[in-house]
């Protein structure tokens, strides 16, 4: 890439992977295209492996000449509120040789580009540190552009930014209480030439079908208030309002190191039922951790309500567990022939769902579970003689999944859904034989490193969100040193030791200085529930 000249290194090692870059580090945006070849026990050497191109994304604050903006209007942010769509029409001068789209939010998003989705993550950024550590995403959209006029767009959610968190009922604006854009499309034409399109005064935004969305409580969507083709060319955005910019550290912005949030699976519902209260309960067979995907038939401004839990209590749906979560979603319909949706900003633990006020009778085929969570690579399998022991297997790793849903958490579908430190250490040595976790659980770490305190104290949950000054717990806080060695041992990664050496050190002495010289922590709070 660049007209670089080609170099070549040769390393004597006896690694396979994860062999450090022999090269010049590369700078922002910068491309270079990489040939492997291994020398074998005679000093024979392979032939050249195929060329693969690595980029660099934006490394410094500086890369970014865009800004956060979100919507102008006042909001009652003491609640969830209707979610805001942004737009900008642009123009694409010539050619195209390559485009990178760079974007983030605070809150989540869904990028458009010439009224398609840009992608298939889903919550994305995901869940950070977000004052912090903010991750953004890199799209590569060069076919995705046509001369002359373009439009790029975004739907936005309260998501972990905004929305409410916690146990106890939780509190709302936990990092911030308004939710913005960043977004910087970098083109480069075939002349040579480059331009950048970024999130300015030039946007416009208005108010989106989606009434309202919260993790825990679930969306609610309006199809009337939808607006077709708002993401596309020969739309009229004349009456949407101007944006603000919104106050957020560059410095904070980093690329992922892990998969993203994807749709993986989709599970058929294998039984509509009635309670005995008279209640329509759909079994999907198998608890899962996404959302419901409907396909409905009805009136315009029928709403359609549905309710999700792992369990059935005296043959009703069983919310108890869930304590304060809702997680219900609601569907207004458009009065189309047919009507197919699904939620874009929530997510649920979920066997069953409960179905209120269909249009009709629904059928099997009119709802389906679609399963969410980090799309990690599966690298470990089970199979045995005995059933009941392979479906113990089976119980784990549909339980991983639905905990690795861009942190690693306790559970996904009370008021909770937290990274709780103390169950990631236990965890770890198992969910590192089943999937590749190594980038979802460096980001997770480094999450650790940024929220640790001065004196090397590890919060309970990671990312923090109790809000208190973190307490030492045997166990939880281990987690910053237990689980960077577990990822040593499985993938060999000494990077992973060097990224974590500070936090792990700084817990450990901790621990060390509250000991004393007896070597015995016998004071302070413990949990003593493992």
């Amino acid at each position: 890439g660049d007209g670089a000249e080609e170099s070549t290194s040769r390393l004597g090692s006896d690694a396979s992977v994860l062999v450090a870059w022999p090269f010049a580090p590369l700078r922002s945006r910068q491309q270079r295209t990489v040939r492997v070849r291994v020398w074998g026990e005679h000093d024979q050497p392979s032939a050249w492996s195929s060329p693969e191109t690595v980029e660099a994304g934006l490394l410094n604050p500086d890369d970014w000449s865009a800004r956060f903006v979100g919507p102008s209007w006042d909001e009652d942010i003491s609640q969830p509120q209707p979610n805001p769509i942004l737009r900008r029409t642009f123009e694409v001068r010539g050619p195209v040789e390559q485009a990178r789209l760079y974007v983030t939010a605070l809150g989540v998003y869904e990028p458009y580009l010439n009224g398609a989705v840009v992608d298939d993550h889903v919550l994305a950024p995901g869940w950070t540190s977000y004052n912090k550590r903010l991750r953004y995403q890199t799209f590569d959209v060069t076919t995705a552009l046509q001369e002359g006029a373009n439009v790029l767009g975004a739907m936005l959610g309260d998501g972990w930014y905004r929305g409410r968190l916690s146990f106890g009922g939780g509190r709302r604006n936990i990092y911030g209480d308004r939710l913005a854009l960043l977004a910087q499309l970098e083109i480069r034409y075939r002349d040579g030439t480059t331009e950048v399109i970024g999130t300015d005064d030039q946007w416009r935004a208005t108010e989106g079908p989606i009434v309202a969305s919260d993790i825990y409580d679930g969306e609610t969507y309006d199809a009337r208030r939808e607006l077709p083709g708002w993401a596309a060319l020969g739309f009229d955005d004349s009456s949407w309002h101007a944006v603000r910019t919104v106050e957020h550290d560059l410095a904070t912005l980093f690329a992922p190191t892990g998969p993203p949030v994807r749709r993986t699976e989709v599970v058929k519902a294998v039984e509509i039922m009635m309670s005995p209260s008279g209640r329509t309960l759909v079994d999907f067979g198998q608890n899962v951790v996404g959302w419901t995907r409907i396909t409905v038939r009805g009136t315009a401004g029928h709403t359609i309500t549905l309710r999700h839990a792992e369990v059935l209590e005296n043959g009703e749906l069983g919310t108890r567990p869930l304590r304060s979560a809702l997680a219900t979603d609601r569907y207004t319909l458009r009065g189309d022939a047919s009507e197919t949706w699904e939620p874009r900003f929530t997510f649920h633990g979920f066997r069953y769902a409960e179905i209120e006020n269909w249009p009709g009778t629904p059928t099997t085929a009119d709802i389906e579970a679609v399963v969410v969570h980090s799309d990690m690579e599966r690298t470990g399998w089970f199979r045995s003689s005995d059933a009941l022991l392979n479906r113990l297997h089976e119980n784990v790793v549909w339980g991983m999944r639905g905990n690795f849903l861009d942190v690693p958490t306790d559970c996904p579908q009370r008021d909770e859904r937290l990274g709780w430190t103390g169950d990631i250490e236990v965890f770890a040595p198992t969910a590192s034989f089943l999937f590749d976790v190594a980038g979802f659980l460096q980001s997770w770490l480094r999450d650790v490193a940024a929220d640790q305190s001065s004196d090397g104290v590890v919060p309970f949950v990671v990312p923090n969100v109790i809000g208190a000054d973190p307490i030492p717990a045997a166990a939880w806080g281990d987690a910053a040193v237990i689980v960077p060695w577990v990822l040593f041992e499985r993938y060999g990664d000494q990077g992973i030791l060097a990224d974590q050496f500070n936090s792990m050190r700084a817990w450990v002495d901790h621990i060390a200085g509250r000991a004393g010289d007896s070597h015995l922590w016998n004071t302070g709070f413990q949990f003593g529930d493992w």
